[in-house]
């Protein structure tokens, strides 16, 4: 459950060109269903509001999981993840990771020096703060999300191409890659929508059967909205639909 959750996280989004208009705006939420099997195991909810950074507009997104019904007994998840990024370059100021999933906690924020290629991090569970050497052009996982939505070759990918960024994770920088298997349309609560579908490449072992065990499903139109997201894991599998939409910058294109 935890695993999809950040996945989803980071897939509902998909390189800022400063030529091409945004994908997304201010206001934008989604809502997504977990379910495992025929159990419905919970939720994770994305939304897009406004903030002020050093006196400077910028987008600030929260992401939400949680577990819901018998789940939540089995295995209690309620993560928070924000990030503030810049509304023109996509850049990351500043993201918050709160989680608490099965008992295990984390309460950390980041705060991102650009110019210097640096992060300070705050943990305040520990109450520690340690600084990190970043790589140039490096996306926090909320951030990661808006950053490939916009990625000027989403539309231009041929099959078996992929999109790799430098992402910052558990206080780590490690290399996102997304590949490009084609095109499909599948059917939702919405109706037949035409996606494009992708291969995240994942670690696999213990919570995932192979690297590319998970499969995600975004709308082949200007919103890139995921639809679907799919892993197979060591036992079973997990899928996520989403569920509700609103604030969508442009129309949601539904077949039949």
């Amino acid at each position: 459950m935890k695993k999809l959750v950040i996945l989803l996280l980071v897939f509902s989004t998909l390189a800022f060109d400063t030529q091409k208009e945004n994908a997304f705006d201010t206001g934008e939420y989604f809502k997504f269903r977990i379910h495992y099997g025929i159990i419905n195991a919970g939720y994770a909810t994305l939304e897009i509001k406004d903030a002020t950074i050093s006196n400077k507009k910028v987008h600030h997104a929260v992401g939400k999981g949680y577990t819901t019904g018998m789940s939540k007994f089995f295995f209690k998840v309620e993560d928070l993840y924000e990030s503030y990024f810049d509304k023109e370059t996509g850049e990351p100021y500043r993201y918050v990771r709160k989680i608490d999933e099965g008992g295990y906690t984390k309460n950390q924020e980041g705060f991102f020096n650009q110019s210097e290629n640096r992060v300070l991090v705050k943990d305040y569970k520990r109450k520690t703060e340690k600084t990190i050497v970043l790589t140039n052009n490096v996306q926090d996982i909320i951030s990661s999300f808006y950053y490939l939505r916009n990625h000027p070759n989403i539309d231009k990918l041929k099959s078996g191409e992929a999109i790799t960024i430098d992402m910052f994770f558990d206080e780590e920088i490690t290399k996102f890659k997304l590949k490009y298997i084609g095109r499909q349309d599948i059917t939702t609560k919405f109706g037949t929508v035409s996606t494009m579908v992708f291969k995240p490449l994942v670690q696999a072992g213990r919570v995932f059967k192979e690297k590319e065990s998970v499969t995600l499903w975004i709308t082949d139109d200007d919103n890139k909205v995921p639809v679907r997201i799919k892993a197979d894991l060591a036992i079973g599998s997990l899928k996520a639909d989403l569920d509700e939409y609103k604030g969508l910058k442009s129309p949601f294109k539904v077949k039949k």
